[in-house]
């Protein structure tokens, strides 16, 4: 009777919220995937979207099908080769199609389990660290965030983010065997991973953990050593996947240009920004307005209700949403992400402030600003700040996941309508 009511326990505490979120967004993205997308009216140049099983394989997954399927090529040309995609997601969804599932059926399998593991793992160490009120706020912005159409799709996010977050809780509990495995494993599915080897060192030079956290945090490193030793054997060159990254991000260091044009986009609008004259008037007028109402809610706080003043900070923030789209996604995800975990840095463990930090200098200094906002989003520590600030402020909890739940529906129909194979990229 013990041991039941422990497990009843568990099931209720530690598995049914992570659960409820994962179908809630599940739903969602399949909903926009399935039913909405392919009844909408497709633009012009783009590819129509039909219900099946492909539109779960569009964009990058079209390189994690062939490594599957027919394996790694590279050569040094600049162009565009697999190789620049790390082997966990193909080498596990390979194995699943050996019992007879199509590509896109293992696939989707692989992605969306990876994710509802993740989200258990997630939830049970911000409970046992923050508290449960943190847990539900970290569990639920990890799950309706828009960029979790990634983890429902055949990408790597889902699988990054399982075994990353596995290897943080393992190292905050001290178990460094697990912490070498999860680590490993991790750097061996996304180069984001090497994000992850040096919070490790650093937190262990930090907190003087001693012989056995250096270690654990070297023997992380195991998955990318693994990957570069593959390279060197099949085609002579160890960093063949950090060289074919030049076809995306042509030169490392952080892209100042890119950074200022999304920036300008924000600004004084897209058209604007690309005309180089004041082709669109109407763009900045409407965030001028935005910025006078802004400053008018904070100048008449003390005479306004809560309720009044953080419904219309909400408001303003979905119409610069619908006025800025994906440049202010991008930006928010990244800078914001960053000064969010600055505010919140004495409120989490400093694993957790260290990961986030070094996630996010890696991502500026990897060159491009396309898709940041996705690599963003596999930093857990960002989910695990913000879950931190929603706690505080119930209304905003529920703002938050409404307006993410809107993002998550606007991206699922743009990716299933081929948006992702243009470089149209969030």
């Amino acid at each position: 009777m013990r041991i039941e009511f422990k497990a009843q326990d568990f099931i209720k505490n530690g598995i049914f919220f992570p659960l409820a979120m994962w179908l809630f967004s599940r739903v969602i993205i399949f909903t926009c995937i399935l039913l909405i997308a392919p009844a909408l009216s497709h633009p012009t140049n783009h590819i129509p979207a039909t219900a099946s099983w492909q539109l779960f394989s569009l964009g990058d997954a079209t390189f994690y099908h062939k490594i599957a399927t027919s394996g790694y090529e590279y050569a040094d040309d600049n162009h565009e080769h697999n190789v620049a995609f790390f082997p966990l997601l193909p080498l596990i969804v390979r194995g699943v199609m050996m019992t007879g599932l199509s590509w896109e059926v293992a696939g989707v399998l692989v992605t969306n389990l990876a994710f509802l593991i993740a989200l258990i793992i997630l939830y049970d160490w911000t409970c046992k660290s923050y508290g449960a009120n943190v847990a539900r706020c970290s569990t639920a912005v990890l799950a309706c965030f828009p960029m979790t159409l990634f983890c429902t799709v055949i990408y790597s996010e889902s699988l990054f983010l399982l075994f990353s977050t596995a290897t943080l809780r393992a190292f905050e509990q001290r178990k460094y065997g697990w912490t070498s495995l999860w680590g490993a494993i991790a750097t061996a599915s996304r180069p984001t991973g090497t994000a992850l080897i040096a919070t490790l060192l650093i937190t262990s030079v930090k907190e003087r953990r001693g012989i056995k956290a250096y270690l654990a945090s070297l023997a992380s490193c195991g998955g990318i050593i693994s990957f570069s030793l593959y390279c060197q054997a099949k085609f002579g060159d160890a960093l063949a996947f950090l060289h074919a990254e030049k076809a995306w991000r042509p030169s490392p260091g952080i892209d100042w240009r890119g950074w200022s044009e999304m920036l300008l986009k924000i600004i004084i609008g897209g058209k604007n920004q690309v005309s180089g004259y004041l082709r669109d008037p109407w763009y900045p007028l409407a965030i001028v307005i935005l910025i006078i109402c802004c400053y008018l809610l904070w100048y008449f706080r003390t005479k306004l209700t809560p309720h009044i003043m953080d419904y219309g900070f909400f408001g303003i923030i979905l119409c610069l949403w619908l006025l800025a789209g994906d440049p202010l996604v991008n930006t928010s995800t990244v800078l914001g992400g960053g000064y969010l975990i600055w505010c919140v840095r004495n409120q989490i463990t400093y694993t957790t402030m260290i990961y986030g930090f070094c996630g996010i200098g890696l991502i500026l200094a990897s060159g491009g600003v396309m898709s940041i906002s996705r690599y963003g989003y596999g930093i857990v520590s960002l989910s695990i700040a913000l879950g931190v600030l929603l706690s505080r402020y119930p209304r905003w909890r529920y703002a938050a996941i409404f307006f993410f739940t809107i993002l998550t529906a606007s991206l699922s129909i743009r990716f299933s309508q081929s948006y992702f194979n243009t470089r149209v990229q969030i």
